[in-house]
């Protein structure tokens, strides 16, 4: 199976790369990465068609490569990716939280969502079903931090900023890069964390019928 890992962010690459090692080690992976898409969200502050458009071309070249399926690890366009995969269907074209999304909603009714992003607050909360309460939380400076190279003060604020979450039944790390430090924010709070990345490796290879 040849799986495409669409981009938005550099630092998603070896989280999602990690989860394939433990979960799906056979798979062949092809990375796609344009940075300047979180950069050009975060200027812009919205989704526009533009940015539909673009998302739409990296699809069809991932497509043309004969992948198997399409999985993207940016949180924050989750309207592009829903444009994507009904280009593709019946292709297989995840959004990078769905898989965390459902795992979440069967485990709690009080969710904490952590991001560094901004924008993924905007975007993804909609993804939730209505029924669950989420508390939005974000890690601020984290992700600059992160960009700066410093992966130990990137923790150290998502821990810190974990802390306001401890009332809620569990928590979910929005981004890909966050997911090392799932370990020392359960630590800190004593609620079950859920990282994005295996929850999207399994559910990717369950519809692919891998077993």
């Amino acid at each position: 199976m040849r799986i495409t890992l669409i981009h938005a962010l550099k630092h998603s690459i070896v989280p999602i790369e990690a989860s394939f090692a433990r979960h799906w080690p056979e798979a062949r992976l092809m990375n796609l990465l344009d940075d300047s898409l979180s950069a050009d969200l975060a200027r812009d502050g919205k989704l526009s068609e533009r940015m539909t458009e673009r998302f739409l071309a990296m699809g069809q070249y991932a497509a043309s490569t004969g992948a198997d399926s399409i999985l993207f690890t940016c949180s924050a366009f989750g309207p592009c990716i829903e444009a994507v995969a009904r280009t593709h269907a019946p292709m297989p074209v995840l959004k990078p939280n769905e898989a965390m999304i459902e795992q979440a909603v069967a485990k709690g009714k009080r969710i904490g969502l952590l991001s560094t992003f901004p924008p993924t607050l905007v975007s993804m909360p909609p993804e939730f079903p209505s029924e669950v309460t989420l508390v939005p939380k974000l890690a601020e400076g984290a992700l600059a931090a992160l960009d700066g190279g410093d992966r130990a003060e990137h923790d150290r604020i998502v821990v810190e900023a974990s802390e306001d979450l401890r009332d809620c039944d569990l928590i979910a790390l929005a981004q890909y890069s966050m997911a090392p430090a799932a370990a020392r924010v359960a630590e800190v709070t004593g609620r079950e964390v859920l990282t994005t990345p295996d929850s999207a490796v399994l559910k990717l290879k369950a519809m692919l019928g891998v077993k």
